[in-house]
């Protein structure tokens, strides 16, 4: 039997009764399928309903076969290894035991079933660990917490393919990886048997599928082909939505203007009985008769008027759910405007002397470790290494941290705003808002009960509408946990701003996205170099 994954009229409610799936249908064949939707939609609720961690309220769930999965965080004992990690050590220790003779007169049958076929285990381990770039001397027993996050990814990732299940799930793989652990995973996922469903927002991950499944308002739609041919498809749906939209509201523009008419004609006709009746043109039996005749057929009319402009407004919001809410942000920020060749920084340190000039945009890119995030905290005045110097040509620097961590999580959205702009007034401060598609009772929120793609707009709000506003921008992995939807939100907010930014990040697309003109690269002994933009590593 093909593997394969079923979900029928799946539904899960927390605890608390809160629902993250109602009535989902779901059924995976072979290949690879990439999960994409936005924050708190239910992508990680629904892998680990297919790896039995949690069990539906109602319906169905099941595989063929065994499923793997790579949790999005994994929750480690740093003090584990790297075998124990593999899920390898019960096998190692009964093969050692059978090769030193130190088990028991009734012991070697259950060693011998332990080991089963796995004689080779250690040697394929370490090749799997090789495979992901993990290369270290003995890696089986060194302790997980000598491991990066992105190396304990890649070492999660090596146990499934250790003993590869029929399902395997990948929840958010590339994050905290490095473009060269990004490139060995590409390839190991390329070629993977069986079924793969992976949720990501890596687009460069996305474009290695074989299908994509949105989950959206609860439920999951299917699109053949990879990332760029769901994109297309849903360009040309949104353009179709977008012209139906246009007919109907022309449609309900119409049905006004006839019942507006119908309405003075009828009025009209009521108006020249009462005249004739005053005249005495026609006897008042005849008169009353044809008054009452006029009232019930003006009724009618404007019932049935009525109603058509009533079915014209259903098939307008009809029209109009089928296109897509608009998150991109669209902002003019000129008060960061920076003159082109105007010095803003200057990093020296050993041969590096590296500048950034007018509102120039530089992508910071090196292996995990190699001290991108250490620079950006020195350039923004927050410490940094000895070895660099940094001279500013400005004092407005903006700093975002992977952890979004500059907002008051005790203060509203709005208090979090003025606290950097005290001379704007409340109604200056929502209009403001809005633009970054904060609007309404979620200024009134505490910062600590945002979701992550608002938490990202608020904080970025919170840097560039601070007076005065920054003139160098830095930015530290701004799409770690971000989906989709924020990232171009994200873009959106990039595209109003006139002055100079520094990027630490590993996703080209979204690199690409904003425009970046210069790249500097931590090499491997840890130097700032000029460097040029890499290609992409997937397919």
């Amino acid at each position: 039997m093909a593997p394969a994954i079923i979900c029928a009229d799946l539904s899960f409610a927390w605890p608390d009764g809160t629902p993250a799936l109602q009535h989902l249908d779901l059924t995976l064949d072979p290949g690879r399928t990439g999960l994409i939707g936005s924050n708190g939609s239910g992508k990680s609720t629904l892998l680990r309903l297919i790896a039995g961690r949690l069990r539906p309220t109602s319906g169905t769930v099941g595989s063929t076969g065994d499923v793997g999965l790579l949790p999005q965080n994994l929750v480690l004992d740093k003090q584990r290894t790297v075998s124990d990690l593999l899920g390898i050590d019960g096998v190692r220790d009964a093969i050692r035991r059978i090769e030193t003779g130190t088990f028991g007169e009734h012991e070697l049958t259950g060693l011998l079933s332990e080991v089963g076929d796995d004689w080779d285990v250690e040697d394929r381990a370490v090749a799997a660990l090789h495979r992901l770039g993990l290369s270290m001397a003995n890696p089986l027993s060194r302790s997980v917490g000598t491991l990066s996050g992105g190396e304990v990814v890649l070492a999660g990732l090596a146990r499934l393919l250790l003993r590869p299940s029929p399902v395997t799930l990948l929840d958010e793989p590339t994050n905290n990886l490095d473009r060269r652990a990004r490139g060995l995973l590409y390839d190991a996922i390329a070629d993977w048997p069986g079924v793969l469903l992976v949720v990501s927002h890596d687009r460069e991950l996305l474009e290695l599928m074989d299908r994509i499944a949105e989950l959206r308002n609860g439920e999951i739609r299917m699109y053949g082909g990879n990332f760029t041919a769901y994109t297309d498809q849903i360009a040309a749906e949104q353009a179709a939505a977008e012209r139906a939209v246009r007919t109907a509201e022309g449609v309900v523009r119409t049905e006004k203007r006839q019942l507006a008419e119908t309405r003075v004609k009828l009025d009209r006709r009521v108006r020249d009985g009462l005249r004739a009746e005053r005249e005495k043109r026609v006897p008042g039996i005849i008169a009353g008769a044809r008054k009452r005749s006029a009232q019930v057929s003006a009724g009618k009319l404007r019932i049935e008027m009525a109603g058509k402009l009533d079915t014209a407004r259903s098939a307008l919001a009809a029209a109009e759910d089928g296109v897509r809410d608009d998150t991109r942000i669209r902002i003019d920020l000129p008060g960061t405007e920076l003159p082109a060749g105007r010095t803003v920084l200057e990093i020296t340190g050993g041969d590096r002397a590296l500048g950034v000039r007018g509102p120039e945009r530089i992508a910071l890119l090196g292996a995990n470790g190699s001290g991108k995030t250490t620079l950006l905290r020195a350039i923004a005045g927050l410490g940094g290494p000895a070895a660099a110097t940094v001279r500013f040509a400005t004092d407005r620097v903006g700093y975002l941290p992977q952890r979004l961590d500059i907002l008051d999580d005790s203060a509203t959205v709005l208090d979090n705003i003025r606290a950097v702009n005290p001379t704007a007034t409340p109604n200056q401060v929502r209009a403001q808002l809005a633009r970054f598609l904060i609007r309404g009772n979620d200024v009134a929120r505490p910062a600590a009960t945002l979701s992550g793609g608002e938490r990202l707009r608020v904080a970025l709000a919170r840097l560039l509408l601070a007076d005065p506003a920054p003139q160098l921008l830095l930015l530290d992995e701004p799409t770690n946990n971000l989906d989709l939807g924020s990232i171009d939100a994200l873009v959106g907010a990039l595209a109003g701003y006139r002055g100079a930014l520094v990027v630490a990040g590993h996703d080209l697309p979204f690199l690409g996205s904003v425009g970046i003109t210069r790249w500097w690269e931590f090499d491997a002994d840890g130097v700032l170099r000029e460097g040029v933009e890499p290609k992409s590593q997937a397919g």
